[in-house]
């Protein structure tokens, strides 16, 4: 029973408010890994300073480090977002927008967690390697987390669905930028 009128309709027969559950419920387990890994990497973060040995660091390595606290931050900022989003709109109907907007807020989150990895990542080969293979390194690994984290997402996105229908699409479109 394919419903009428439904703007994307995958042949779910869902109405634009179950839609919109479905949507917040998936992106809500999408968070629960994000946010988990984020708080216990700047957890980690936050305690580095209180170590001995963070006196010993040069001036380059102090400015990576605040560089990198300060995105960790604004990660946790953005993945917890949503939480805050759904919470003061609650009630209000306007499920549909705050699933868009959490997704959106999500997908900023995930940005700013690679920029956090690929800088917490130099900041450790930097204390254990010479620059030049440090450098190296990190710039294998950022391609690396760019390959998995936004390449081949965008490729099955681009290839995997015909306009959000057909091919197995689902015709949700979960990009940042909701039609």
């Amino acid at each position: 029973m394919a419903s009428q009128g439904v703007p994307h309709d995958d042949g779910r027969g869902e109405s634009p408010a179950q839609r919109a559950d479905r949507r917040w419920n998936e992106l809500l387990q999408e968070l629960r890994v994000a946010q988990t890994g984020t708080q216990i990497l700047f957890g980690f973060l936050v305690a580095v300073v209180f170590q001995p040995r963070f006196a010993e660091l040069g001036t380059t390595d102090r400015t990576i480090y605040v560089v990198t606290v300060f995105l960790g931050a604004a990660t946790t900022g953005a993945l917890v977002a949503p939480v805050a989003v759904h919470r003061l709109v609650a009630g209000r109907r306007l499920k549909p927008e705050t699933v868009n907007w959490a997704a959106r807020l999500t997908l900023v989150g995930l940005v700013l967690l690679y920029l956090t990895m690929v800088s917490t990542f130099l900041l450790i080969m930097r204390m254990v390697l010479d620059d030049a293979l440090a450098l190296w390194l990190v710039v294998v690994m950022a391609l690396w987390l760019a390959l998995c984290w936004f390449m081949v997402p965008l490729l099955a996105r681009r290839n995997g669905t015909n306009g959000g229908k057909g091919n197995g699409g689902t015709g949700d479109n979960y990009g940042p930028w909701p039609h």
